[in-house]
């Protein structure tokens, strides 16, 4: 049952109208907590809704195991997160909400809307039932001795809440609000924030103009892909990953869902040594052997990019990566499958916070406790991408967005020592 605030109830103002700071909304408003959220766009929820325009992925069906390893580093914070908001919680969340979903063959989890807007329609009319004001058009611009200050449409505005939840974004698709502002706010006031990186986003490559003007905006699929690092962390061995999916041929290099899990491996890569070598499997449903005797058939007058399009079994796209890499093409079928199944693309940088999908970096967790409360600030909780964690696409992103705002809003609940409702 939810509790309905009263005047007597305490007051919490959430800043960023995102999945996170929208979920802490909710939970603080069940809980009979009065709730404010501030956004500083015209309207809420633009990076999701976004998102959502090709399709919403909610979150992932795989085996916890797998599903934590997605966030790396951060797979023990993940995990209490996930304890608090499961994948099973958040489809039975978005289907009481009216929105039906069903998982692909790929196991990512979306609504049959196959958008965002009736979601966010739907979660903006049950946050309104509960009570909670939508302030949009509130820039959050710090503290004064008062209390939070706002730039609003008619001037400062200043809020003396019983508690804070700031889920401010990143700083990826900063015309979408979130811009990274809040990081020098943060500083100081003494909080530890590892610098803002983009992850999720494209990588450089050095295509030829033919390339570019024959097959940029084209897709390989399915492809794998692999990476292994051998830089210096990676002195007790090699450290390998591989991914399959598809990725998009553009004008300055590579993107899409498989080269965002790869992300943050080619970063670290490209920030040390200045460039990553990506190895793709063109024909990853064949084994070198059996792609080796479909390019043994005699061609008879085709020329080889016919062969390689009727025998390899390989796309216009395909042909055009495989023959912009350096050196001629080898001309014996074993050794021209070998080069089909482990293409190298030399990756020389990364697009830009700008093009990114999302941050990596972010307030460090050795600033809060683990109600995702900061130490320096009690009564002050973060949520969402402004902490310094990270994840492909694919479901992982949203999960761990929404689930870091039912941590924040749990902790903001017995920070303030109410239950929930």
């Amino acid at each position: 049952m939810t509790s309905p605030a009263s005047a007597s109830s305490p007051a919490v103002t959430v800043i960023g109208a995102g999945p996170a700071g929208l979920m802490a909304a909710e939970v603080l408003a069940s809980a009979g907590v009065r709730v404010t959220v501030h956004e500083r766009m015209p309207s809420p929820a633009r990076k999701l809704l976004m998102a959502g325009r090709g399709g919403l992925n909610l979150t992932h069906s795989e085996d916890q195991a797998a599903f934590l390893a997605r966030y790396g580093a951060r797979a023990d914070v993940a995990s209490d997160w996930l304890d608090a908001f499961s994948p099973d919680e958040l489809i039975a969340w978005v289907e009481g909400l009216g929105q039906p979903t069903f998982t692909g063959s790929s196991g990512r989890v979306f609504p049959k809307a196959m958008k965002a807007s009736p979601l966010v329609r739907a979660w903006l009319r049950r946050l309104d039932g509960l009570g909670v004001t939508l302030n949009t058009r509130s820039r959050w611009t710090g503290w004064n001795d008062k209390g939070l200050t706002f730039d609003t449409p008619e001037g400062e505005a200043v809020q003396t809440p019983d508690a804070t939840v700031l889920a401010l974004g990143g700083a990826s698709w900063p015309n979408l609000g979130s811009d990274g502002a809040w990081v020098e706010t943060l500083e100081g006031q003494g909080v530890a924030v590892a610098p803002l990186v983009p992850t999720n986003a494209g990588f450089d490559v050095a295509w030829s103009e033919i390339l570019i003007e024959r097959a940029a905006g084209q897709a390989l699929k399915p492809v794998a892909l692999s990476f292994t690092d051998n830089g210096p962390q990676a002195a007790q061995g090699a450290v390998g990953h591989t991914v399959k999916g598809e990725v998009m041929l553009t004008r300055y290099g590579v993107e899409g869902g498989a080269i965002y899990a790869l992300s943050a491996a080619l970063r670290t890569a490209i920030q040390r040594d200045g460039e990553a070598t990506l190895v793709l499997d063109l024909r990853p449903d064949l084994s070198v052997e059996a792609l080796a005797a479909r390019l043994d058939r005699p061609r008879g007058k085709d020329s080889m990019t016919n062969h390689l399009r009727k025998a390899g079994g390989l796309s216009p796209a395909a042909i055009a990566v495989l023959r912009d890499i350096p050196g001629d093409l080898p001309t014996g079928a074993q050794k021209l499958a070998l080069r089909i199944k482990a293409v190298r693309l030399k990756l020389t940088g990364m697009q830009g916070l700008k093009r990114a999908i999302s941050t990596a970096g972010g307030v460090a967790f050795d600033s809060l406790d683990p109600r995702l409360m900061l130490t320096a600030r009690p009564g002050v909780f973060i949520a969402g991408e402004m902490l310094d964690w990270e994840a492909p696409t694919g479901g992982y992103l949203l999960q761990a967005s929404l689930a870091s705002g039912v941590v924040a809003g749990r902790g903001v609940i017995e920070w303030l020592g109410r239950s929930e409702g």
